[in-house]
């Protein structure tokens, strides 16, 4: 879970770099470093912290070279130091690494390393494993190199006496390149590159490519060339940067009702969804006699609502399951199963196993991802992508609304499939749907007032979230957001579990934030709340604006919601959600866009 950057051509290496590990920071922020090959050999700059940090001591020693790699890091095998930062060099080798080496101890007992590594990753392993077999033919020593490592892995590699050139080779782990207007440059993420180009090409498995200045070749491990698959970056280029924005998460937040409407308007066509243009047949979702969605965090609260959905309007079974989990826990899937994989990258590695694995036994699949050419996406029968565009925060937003979004087309396609609708009930829905981009928006006119709302918790020690149905759905994410950014403890509950022992926990003054749009639970919902009012608990309540309270004096704060049908009342409830968390971790001073100990992208199991 880091992200990596190599530049070679006519410009000044270490500019560059710096600028795009900024952008690859959500990544990874550790520590980061980078590696100039220039005429005086190899300079390394490495630095524990954060970007800024290797920043300033590259001002301080002001290297030099047309040529580098670099890397920001989050730390999965060794603690955070300077020694082991990235990159890494042994020998004539010096390299970057996302992923996990899980022989490494073979490794280094086999080639006698033990005592000769000045780090304690397994990165390092793999430097020394090249320079062993490395005799002045680079593919060749990779090629050697691959074949002994297990793992997952994603290398940048400058040899000493190779100037002007990158070689790289992965498995699992993304590597994306692209050629400059000066030159050729890969990266972790396409972020990174767009600054430079929207062409570009996703490395596939096994294949080694050389950027030089002029020229980006790739072969596979026979040494055979192998043909690029150029794809292009199709969405605004300037939502890389913050503009203007003190975070990208608010930004983030904020460009919801243009990502999603661009996510499901190319998809309506004459009222109805369409997936032609995906080429998903329509016998995919007319005979599955079940579904299996597989995600992980903000991806899995995605399926959750699915999963309500479905159940409720297709009338047949739907498990979500942890990616995590999906294996040890002897899952039965099959041919009769349709599989949805969703995640933002299209790398979470347990997600893209678990999709292999239901693959493997005759499932068919449906992948929901953000980035194209992703792992997940190619290991799918089918894709839909998602427009949210490059989503920098690490605490996903609009990633995760457009999933809902494609969601909702799913399950309208799927009652066109098996012919459950009238064309008025069609009609009806799809109507809805085409409204979420403008009720999302009038939520966001009302962004202050939510700031507001949000200083009733900002001084919380423990939050509990409460609803019903598609509410508490809703809430799983809405308190996950809460503890990632602003690191309260939060927890959301079904409100009638309470009283089987999450009541307890309730005390005087203690913050529950209460979501109630759902008609038909709405008395059981207002009874819960009352239950926790009488323990002395404050209640933020988020309700539709056209509903009576009676006894609204009661609450600490309510907010009004634009009204839809109850099927789509997650929509405008979520952004407030999501608000809340931003305002909160903002008031607190924290650093919104980067939480202690998480990173965006988690490419190692």
């Amino acid at each position: 879970m880091c992200g990596i950057i190599g530049y070679t051509g006519r410009d000044n290496a270490k500019d560059i770099m710096l600028d795009a590990l900024e952008l690859l920071e959500y990544r990874g922020y550790d520590s980061a470093g980078i590696a100039l090959l220039g005429e005086d050999g190899t300079q390394i700059m490495k630095r524990a912290g954060r970007v800024n940090d290797l920043r300033n001591l590259c001002e301080e020693k002001k290297p030099v070279g047309n040529c580098g790699i670099g890397h920001t890091r989050w730390a999965t095998h060794g603690g955070v130091c300077d020694e082991n930062a990235h990159p890494h060099r042994f020998g004539k080798i010096t390299l970057i690494h996302n992923g996990i080496i899980e022989n490494y101890r073979e490794l280094t007992e086999k080639y006698e390393l033990e005592g000769k590594l000045v780090s304690e990753t397994d990165s390092e392993v793999v430097a020394a494993v090249l320079e062993h077999f490395y005799s002045g033919d680079p593919y060749s020593a990779i090629r050697r190199t691959v074949l002994k490592i297990k793992g997952t892995f994603a290398l940048a590699i400058m040899f000493d006496d190779q100037p002007g050139k990158i070689f790289a080779v992965r498995n699992v782990s993304p590597i994306v390149a692209a050629a400059t207007k000066d030159g050729a440059i890969l990266s972790s993420d396409v972020a990174a590159i767009v600054p430079f180009t929207t062409d570009y090409f996703v490395m596939p498995e096994f294949h080694v490519v050389c950027l030089s200045p002029g020229n980006i070749e790739m072969f596979d491990l026979s040494g055979d060339k192998a043909e690029i698959e150029w794809l292009k970056v199709d969405w605004d280029v300037s939502r890389s940067s913050k503009g203007g924005y003190p975070f990208f998460m608010e930004k983030e937040i904020m460009e919801q009702p243009q990502v999603i409407g661009e996510t499901i308007y190319p998809r309506m066509k004459e009222g109805i969804p369409d997936f032609s243009k995906e080429e998903i047949p329509d016998h995919i979702l007319a005979d599955c006699k079940r579904i299996c969605v597989i995600a992980c965090g903000t991806a899995m609260h995605a399926g959750l609502v699915g999963k309500s959905l479905i159940q409720a309007i297709i009338g047949i079974h739907v498990d979500v399951v942890m990616a995590s989990e999906f294996m040890y826990n002897d899952p039965v899937v099959d041919k009769n199963t349709l599989v949805i994989a969703i995640s933002q990258s299209g790398e979470t590695i347990d997600t893209l196993e678990a999709l292999k694995f239901a693959r493997k036994c005759g499932s068919p699949s449906i992948s929901i991802v953000n980035v194209k050419g992703a792992s997940i996406a190619r290991a799918s029968e089918y894709v839909i992508y998602t427009s949210a565009g490059p989503e920098i925060a690490v605490a996903s937003t609009k990633a995760y609304t457009t999933q809902l979004a494609v969601l909702y087309l799913l399950t309208a396609r799927m009652a066109m499939a098996r012919k459950l609708w009238s064309k008025q009930e069609l009609s009806e829905y799809m109507k809805e749907l085409s409204r979420v981009p403008e009720v999302m928006a009038k939520v966001l006119e009302k962004k202050e007032e939510i700031h507001r709302l949000a200083g009733s918790i900002l001084n919380a020690k423990d939050v509990f979230m409460i609803g019903r149905g598609l509410d508490y759905s809703i809430l799983l994410e809405g308190s996950l957001k809460l503890k990632e950014v602003s690191y309260i403890h939060s927890e959301a509950y079904a409100s009638g579990e309470l009283k089987h022992g999450t009541i307890a926990l309730i005390t005087e003054d203690t913050p529950v934030v209460a979501v109630v749009t759902q008609d038909k639970l709405k008395s059981k919902e207002l009874s819960n709340i009352r239950e926790v009012q009488s323990r002395g608990a404050r209640v933020l309540l988020l309700i539709k604006e056209n509903e009576k309270l009676e006894d609204d004096g009661r609450f600490a704060n309510v907010f009004r919601l634009p009204v839809m049908a109850d099927t789509f009342m997650v929509m405008p409830a979520s952004i407030v959600l999501q608000l809340i968390a931003y305002f909160v971790s903002l008031d607190k001073g924290l650093d919104v866009d980067k939480p202690r100990n998480l990173a965006k992208v988690v490419t190692v199991e």
